[in-house]
């Protein structure tokens, strides 16, 4: 399960990842992405930056993926890979993963080989060329 500071769930959020964000698409799902070096200070005490926004993740699972049975089970797969490389994400990292039909017959394997592609086609983790993954 995500951490809640972890989580994406206004809609607001869903909506500007998507449609300010770049994206990368697999055969599986598509990757939206914004990343946001955010140096927030607080009023009460200017001093205090805060750099160390964590990555949040958000899930679209639609119903052309199938029924609700099949739907939260592609949820929570992807809830787990994602979740198992949050810290690989630079801080301030706002991802909306949408699945496709094609994730409903997926292993957890193959999304995450996905996701993985995903994000370093976006350029948010180095690319490993002939390295571990």
């Amino acid at each position: 399960m995500l951490p809640a500071a972890a989580r994406l769930t206004s809609s607001a959020d869903f909506q500007r990842v998507t449609r300010k964000g770049r994206r990368a698409g697999r055969p599986r799902l598509v990757v939206h992405a914004v990343t946001e070096r955010m140096q927030a200070t607080t009023e009460a005490d200017p001093c205090a930056e805060r750099d160390t926004v964590p990555p949040r993740v958000g899930f679209v699972v639609s119903k052309a993926v199938g029924n609700s049975v099949v739907r939260h089970r592609v949820a929570r797969r992807l809830r787990h890979v994602a979740g198992a490389r949050l810290g690989t994400l630079p801080a301030g990292t706002a991802l909306v993963v949408r699945a496709l039909p094609p994730a409903a017959g997926a292993t957890s394997a193959e999304l995450g080989q996905d996701f993985d592609a995903a994000i370093r086609k976006l350029r948010l983790i180095a690319d490993d060329s002939g390295g571990d993954r």
